[in-house]
């Protein structure tokens, strides 16, 4: 293989799919959205996008959820480009602050209800962990469906007058009503948006099909022992192999109203600036979290985005067109994940289709 890899830092990048075994099941919204057949629930449920992270899970390959990428030297992982030159690829910021991308990406979608998890801020995950990443994510809902006519529902945060001790009761006991009970329940639908923080508890609904946009680490702690489905969960699972004591400090045992939650974490977006041509709206940005950005790019036209200096990823969640970079004219489609390196000053994309495009950002 030619060792002269750089050269990709010019282009923009089409990675292959990248699906990730989970422990629930779910994935049709997703062979839907790829325009793949047979639309299919089964235990690979998330797209992984531009992960340069493996998957934690019991027995599985050891390289499942690194991304790989078509190029004329061959299939590569997305990792062994970066690092070839980390500044040039991902930005001298975020190469110097991170020495990796610092950002994780998913399409999930849920035909069962996740089991009721929690993930690590930054101080468990330093302290605990040993990590320099905890993992804080969002939701941003792009589509749903009835699932044995049951609405499509997410659950965050523990209700006013919740305590540890009640959780620790119910885990204790394995009482999934108690502890789903403890949590707001909230319906969702397309365009609903949700900053999770590191220590908020929390569960996905069946028929999510939501971006979840996050840290860049794979740590779960699961209060639930058997999944919805019947599904026995490993220990490692459960806790990440610190013990359940330990797993249940990951909590913040904060408790709020309905309204308090929504106000916390349900996220309105705005739109940035627009033209005839396109518009452009931030979900997710400094104001919500250093951790990560999101803005969606509707386009009726064209519109150059110009670098900021780090990289960016662009998940083509509809339409269809062409991309201009460097002289060269490539084409884009729905189902389509780009990595646009640091090095690319701007790049011009030109809708022969309407298209939704969802932009992501790395940390600030």
């Amino acid at each position: 293989m030619d060792n002269d890899l750089q050269k990709y830092a010019q282009i923009p990048l089409k990675q292959i799919s990248n699906r990730v075994w989970r422990t629930y099941s779910g994935g049709a919204l997703i062979d839907k959205w790829k325009k793949d057949t047979p639309e299919v629930d089964n235990s690979f449920p998330e797209e992984w996008i531009m992960s340069t992270v493996t998957a934690r899970g019991k027995n599985r390959p050891d390289d499942e959820g690194l991304t790989k990428v078509h190029t004329a030297d061959g299939l590569v992982t997305l990792k062994s480009l970066i690092d070839t030159d980390k500044e040039l690829f991902l930005g001298k910021k975020v190469a110097d602050k991170f020495g990796s991308t610092g950002v994780l990406i998913k399409m999930l979608d849920s035909q069962e209800r996740l089991t009721i998890q929690v993930h690590p801020d930054k101080t468990y995950a330093k302290d605990i962990l040993n990590s320099s990443f905890g993992k804080t994510e969002s939701w941003y809902v792009l589509n749903t469906r009835e699932i044995d006519g049951e609405k499509s529902v997410v659950y965050m945060g523990f209700k006013k007058g919740v305590t540890r001790k009640e959780w620790e009761e119910h885990f204790t006991n394995q009482d999934i009503e108690g502890m789903l009970n403890s949590l707001h329940k909230i319906e969702v639908k397309p365009g609903d948006a949700f900053m999770i923080y590191g220590g908020v508890p929390h569960a996905i609904g069946s028929g999510c099909f939501l971006m979840e946009v996050q840290e860049p680490t794979d740590y779960t702690m699961r209060v639930e022992k058997i999944t919805p489905a019947g599904l026995e969960i490993s220990p490692e699972l459960i806790h990440q192999g610190v013990g359940e004591k330990t797993m249940l400090d990951c909590f913040h045992y904060d408790d709020y109203t309905l309204k308090e939650a929504m106000d916390k974490w349900k996220i309105k977006p705005k739109t940035h600036d627009s033209s005839e041509g396109h518009t452009l709206n931030t979900i997710f940005n400094k104001t919500h979290t250093d951790c990560f950005g999101l803005s969606e790019l509707y386009l009726d036209g064209e519109h150059t985005i110009t670098s900021n200096g780090s990289f960016y990823v662009v998940v083509v969640y509809s339409g269809e067109g062409t991309m201009i970079c460097n002289g060269e004219e490539y084409m884009y489609a729905q189902g389509d994940e780009i990595f646009i390196s640091a090095a690319i000053e701007n790049i011009t994309f030109k809708s022969t289709v309407s298209s939704k495009l969802l932009l992501c950002y790395p940390p600030s």
